[in-house]
């Protein structure tokens, strides 16, 4: 029986070896061809110029021009984390990786594209690894969403449904508790040996999987400290968009108030996995429930969320598809 897999899994492995090329390029077949269709089928161009006739002109330029300071962040912490889970540290590589995961992303439910788009760019690592370092990479902005956004929840429902003092400080209690102890766990190395590593390591089958995630075990707390800056600088980056655009849209400027929605927006999208293409659908419906409880017209709301897609998802998406096509030897 072990025999058998392991000559099973040979075979695998010599037929991607011996097709990477024919693969990678059907990759990028793919990829083109989801994204063209995405756009033919998803964007209402007209209700975009229609929105634009309107708006502050200025703010949509100033947001549009976050984005650039928006994938610094995020580059910075996928070299941080290249550099650390995957051993590469050549910035055009890891720059081509994550365009290419925006343009895989972009096409997929749960964004889960993006997870073999970035792998592209790195063909000496295994599919495994490049994920496992992916994940990482999107854990430290996840932390700080739901941390900051279950906070900013129940003071959501404090204030808007009138819910009882009481209740709202055992809420803070607990979300500390919880947080502070998940915080422990995720700074002591011996959990993660013990938890995580050991048993992999002990299982004759996910012995392949442990060989390629044990370069995690490299990742010590100067690492953790500098991922969750550079996620929350990012993440603050992302709100002052959204607290831009509607705005722009609005003519208001009631900034701590789109602030503290945007927070929760981020929060529901995170709670509520979207299970359409570009995670469509659940943010733009977020977007409407928040900022209409906050006075806003769901015009507004719907126009900045629309929006901000279109500059941190659907531009440097196209950005992806282009390098994904331009012949580099990097």
């Amino acid at each position: 029986m072990n025999t058998e897999f392991k000559l099973s899994e040979t075979s695998r492995l010599k037929f991607f070896t011996e097709n990477k090329t024919a693969i990678i390029f059907s990759l990028k077949l793919i990829i083109a061809g989801g994204l063209l269709y995405y756009l033919a089928s998803s964007i209402e161009y007209a209700e975009i110029l229609s929105a634009l006739q309107n708006a502050n002109l200025y703010l949509i330029l100033a947001a549009l021009l976050l984005s650039v300071l928006n994938i610094y962040f995020q580059f910075a912490k996928w070299k941080l984390t290249c550099g650390q889970a995957l051993n590469e540290t050549k910035n055009s590589k890891i720059f081509h990786s994550l365009f290419y995961g925006f343009s895989a992303g972009i096409i997929t439910p749960l964004r889960i594209g993006e997870y073999f788009g970035r792998a592209i760019a790195f063909k000496d690592k295994s599919l495994l690894r490049v994920t496992a370092a992916t994940l990482i990479d999107k854990f430290f902005p996840l932390v700080i969403v739901v941390f900051l956004g279950s906070i900013l929840s129940v003071l959501f429902l404090y204030f808007v449904f009138d819910i009882s003092t009481y209740l709202v400080l055992s809420l803070f209690i607990v979300l500390f508790t919880l947080f502070y102890l998940f915080f422990l766990l995720i700074m002591n190395q011996r959990f993660w040996d013990n938890v995580f590593f050991s048993s992999l390591k002990n299982s004759k089958r996910m012995h392949k999987i442990f060989e390629q995630l044990k370069v995690l075990k490299s990742l010590d707390r100067t690492y953790l400290l500098k991922m969750s800056l550079l996620s929350l600088l990012f993440y603050l980056c992302f709100l002052v968009q959204y607290v831009l655009l509607v705005s722009a849209f609005s003519h208001n400027h009631n900034l701590l108030e789109y602030f503290w929605a945007g927070n929760l927006i981020m929060f529901a999208k995170t709670v509520i996995p979207p299970i359409s293409l570009g995670e469509l659908g659940i943010r733009e419906g977020a977007s409407v429930y928040f900022l209409t409880q906050f006075g806003e017209t769901s015009a507004v709301a719907f126009n900045a969320s629309i929006f901000l897609f279109i500059i941190n998802l659907l531009i440097p998406a196209f950005i992806g598809l282009v390098l994904l096509f331009k012949k580099n030897d990097n």
